[in-house]
C-alpha cells in the first residue's frame, strides 16, 4: 500500500486522516514494525496491523482522535497477552497520528518518493507533540528523539512471457502479492483489455533485450504460444543466472530442453537451476487457475529465501540503522 498517497486522498476528500503504524515490536506480535493502516473519519480503513482486538481498538482510537480534530500524536504502549487476550503475547508499541489538509504540503514531498518505487527511509523527530519528517540523508540517525521509519513498496520484479490461459490467470493471482510484473508477449491482442496495477502489459519486440535488460533479482516466467520461442527466452534467461527461471511444461519437455541446452553449451549447474514442471510439489491439477496459484506459492518462497539471504549477509548485519 502507498501510504502517503492513500492518506492524500483521504485527507482530499474527507477532510482528515489518521495513520496508525508499529512504531516498536517485543518478542510475537500481529505485525511486524512499520505495518500501517490509513482510516477515515467514519471508520473506513486501507491496510492492517494485524486484524484482532488490537487493530479494533486502534481503530476506535484513531476515530476518537479524528473526532477532536487535527492533534497530538499518541504512542500507546499495549501488551498483547494480559490486555487484549491475544495468544501472540509480546507487546507493541502504536504511534497514532492525525492529519488535514494543512499536512498536505508536507506530505506532497513522501508521496513522490512512493510513486517513484521501491523502499525509502524516512527521518522522524517528534516535536511540540507532532511527527515531523523528511527525506532520509546517508548519516545515521540520532538516538533519543529522533527515528527512522522505512516506507514504499518491496516489490519482486517478475519477467512473466505469455499470455495464454496460465498466463492470464498467474497476473491475477499475483495481483494482491508483492510482485512487479512485466507481461510480455510478441502477439497482437493478446493481452485483455485491462490488468492489475501492479502488471505492465507491453507487446515484445526482442525477448533477448528483455532479459540482457531485467533487474538481475527478477525472477523469470517462460509459457509462449511456441517452443522454440520458449527455448529460446529459457536459455537466455539461464545464462543470465536469474534466482529463479520457470519453464511450463512436463518432465519430458524438461529433458528435451535439457539436450538441447547442453548443445548450446549452458554449464550444467545453470540447467539444473531450472524449475520445470512449474509451482509447489503435489499439486496435480491442470486448470490455469489451480496452475497459477500453486506458483504465486513458489514465487513468495523464492522471494522469502531471497529476503532471508540478503537479512542474513555479512553487509546487512553490519551496515543496519
Amino acid at each position: 500500500m502507498r501510504v502517503w498517497r492513500q492518506l492524500t486522498d483521504f485527507i482530499t476528500r474527507h477532510g482528515a486522516a489518521a495513520l496508525i503504524t508499529v512504531h516498536e515490536v517485543k518478542g510475537s506480535a500481529p505485525r511486524e514494525r512499520d505495518a500501517r493502516m490509513v482510516v477515515r473519519p467514519d471508520g473506513a480503513f486501507h491496510g492492517t496491523i494485524g486484524g484482532g482486538q488490537l487493530e479494533f481498538l486502534m481503530l476506535d482510537i484513531a476515530r476518537e482522535m479524528l473526532s477532536q480534530g487535527r492533534g497530538p500524536a499518541r504512542i500507546i504502549d499495549q501488551a498483547l497477552g494480559p490486555d487484549l487476550g491475544q495468544c501472540c503475547g509480546g507487546r507493541v508499541k502504536i504511534l497514532i497520528e492525525t492529519f488535514d489538509k494543512r499536512d498536505l504540503d508536507d506530505i506532497a514531498p513522501l508521496v513522490e518518493a512512493e510513486a517513484k518505487g521501491g523502499l525509502f527511509d524516512i527521518e522522524c523527530r517528534m516535536q511540540e507533540g507532532r511527527v515531523w519528517r523528511e527525506l532520509a540523508s546517508e548519516a545515521d540517525v540520532a538516538p533519543g528523539s529522533k527515528w527512522r521509519e522505512t516506507h514504499g513498496e518491496d516489490r519482486t520484479p517478475v519477467l512473466l512471457f505469455g499470455a495464454g490461459h496460465v498466463g492470464r490467470a498467474l497476473v491475477l493471482a499475483l495481483a494482491p502479492l508483492p510482485f512487479a510484473v512485466r507481461w510480455l508477449d510478441d502477439r497482437e491482442d493478446a493481452f485483455p483489455s485491462h490488468v492489475p496495477a501492479n502488471t505492465s502489459a507491453i507487446r515484445m519486440r526482442s525477448p533477448e533485450a528483455e532479459i540482457a535488460e531485467a533487474r538481475p533479482d527478477s525472477v523469470v516466467l517462460v509459457m509462449t504460444h511456441d517452443h522454440p520461442l520458449d527455448l529460446a527466452i529459457t536459455a537466455a534467461a539461464l545464462r543470465r543466472g536469474f534466482p529463479y527461471v520457470g519453464l511450463i511444461g512436463s518432465a519430458t519437455k524438461r529433458a528435451r530442453f535439457e539436450k538441447r541446452f547442453r548443445e548450446l553449451g549452458l554449464p550444467q549447474e545453470r540447467i539444473a537451476s531450472l524449475v520445470c514442471p512449474i509451482g509447489v510439489s503435489g499439486i496435480t491439477d491442470k486448470e490455469p487457475a489451480v496452475i497459477a496459484a500453486s506458483v504465486a506459492v513458489q514465487l513468495l518462497q523464492v522471494r522469502e529465501r531471497r529476503q532471508l539471504d540478503r537479512n542474513l549477509s555479512p553487509l546487512a548485519v553490519s551496515g543496519g540503522t
